[in-house]
């Protein structure tokens, strides 16, 4: 099951579980929508892989206790700030690529 961590990884901006901001890779390096559109377009700086919208795990039990009270999102902030010089180079030969084809 996904951690929902709380916040970006680039800038901190809280990202609690109902966040619709909030972006994932398939390693679920996790960033603000703004950070993955400006700064590492749509590269993960920890994979090189794409960004996907995470989803939001029900607030409510709604069926077989799959839900925030049970499992709730993770508190442990991961903040790596990407080095922007870095990371341009590292993704300049990956941006034209589709991430499913990366």
């Amino acid at each position: 099951m996904l951690e929902l961590r709380p916040a970006c990884e680039h800038c901190n901006k809280a990202l609690p579980p109902s966040s619709p901001e909030a972006r994932i890779c398939s390693y679920e390096c996790t960033f603000c929508a703004s950070c993955v559109e400006r700064v590492l377009g749509n590269v993960c700086p920890n994979c090189g892989g794409g960004f996907a919208p995470r989803p939001i795990r029900p607030s409510k039990n709604l069926k077989g206790d799959n839900f925030l009270g049970k499992d709730p999102a993770s508190t442990k902030v991961k903040h790596r700030p990407v080095d922007p010089a870095a990371h341009a180079n590292f993704a300049a030969p990956l941006r034209n690529i589709p991430p499913e084809k990366r």
